[in-house]
């Protein structure tokens, strides 16, 4: 008999479909701070897909959208809650798009790197799941390997065939943190470069000027209609300048 606490591999992911082919993959079971944000985006030549949740449960094999078309994956940084399916990715046709100073931690995804040691003895679980996966234990989870096939950067397009999206350099979560902006639909990907959350600038490899002057360019710079974060609910450009606003305030240097 399965644990009251468990969930069933058929029923961990959610999908929700938002405008302009874009659709919303998550694990609903997971307190929205480790609720990791996957993003498919449909493209006429092939798919992207930001990031890869938790990866306990194998996500190309539950989520039929992931089947049967070529994936480039881009991962934004190499924290635990963003990597874990990375490695399904590895088809003829499919990429792995990851920023150079994360490149390392993607293809030995250690728990001190990805930030998984402080969960791996199981002691954090309560606060780490609603529900737990069925079968899931902490203590022996591993992420696997899964190299960049390229190094992506500020600039570098990723083009779906019938829609191109560009690549922005966010740092200050994380030193290779990648964020993507499509202009044709005023979307941006922020994933944890901005979302409607308390924004985390203490990992190991955060850094707080850094930070700043990332959300600085990205208000300076763009007008999003939609922002889609690496975690809770998408918003709109006031809220954007608003979290932009809160966290410049917050963290001022004067």
């Amino acid at each position: 008999m399965r644990d009251a606490h468990e969930v069933a591999a058929a029923d961990w992911y959610e999908l929700l479909p938002f405008a302009d082919g874009v659709t919303l993959i998550h694990e609903p079971w997971m307190p929205p701070f480790f609720r990791g944000h996957m993003w498919l985006v449909r493209g006429r030549d092939r798919d992207l897909l930001i990031d890869a949740g938790l990866g306990h449960v194998p996500l190309r094999a539950r989520v039929t959208a992931l089947r049967g078309r070529p994936v480039t994956l881009l991962v934004s940084h190499t924290h635990w809650d963003h990597i874990g399916a990375a490695h399904e990715f590895d088809g003829p046709e499919d990429e792995r798009l990851a920023h150079p100073a994360e490149a390392a931690v993607l293809a030995d995804p250690d728990p001190e790197h990805t930030l998984f040691g402080k969960y791996a003895d199981g002691s954090r679980d309560a606060e780490a799941f609603t529900r737990r996966p069925a079968g899931w234990d902490a203590g022996r989870h591993r992420i696997r390997p899964a190299p960049a096939t390229r190094l992506v950067g500020e600039g570098d397009r990723i083009d779906l065939g019938d829609r191109v999206l560009v690549v922005l350099h966010t740092p200050g979560h994380s030193r290779g943190h990648l964020a993507l902006w499509e202009e044709r639909t005023g979307t941006l990907f922020a994933q944890d470069a901005v979302y409607d959350g308390p924004l985390v600038d203490t990992c190991p490899d955060s850094d707080v000027a850094t930070y700043r002057r990332t959300l600085e360019r990205l208000a300076a710079d763009l007008d999003p209609r939609i922002v889609h974060g690496g975690h809770f609910p998408s918003f709109g450009r006031t809220r954007f300048r608003q979290l932009v606003a809160e966290y410049l305030s917050d963290k001022s240097e004067g």
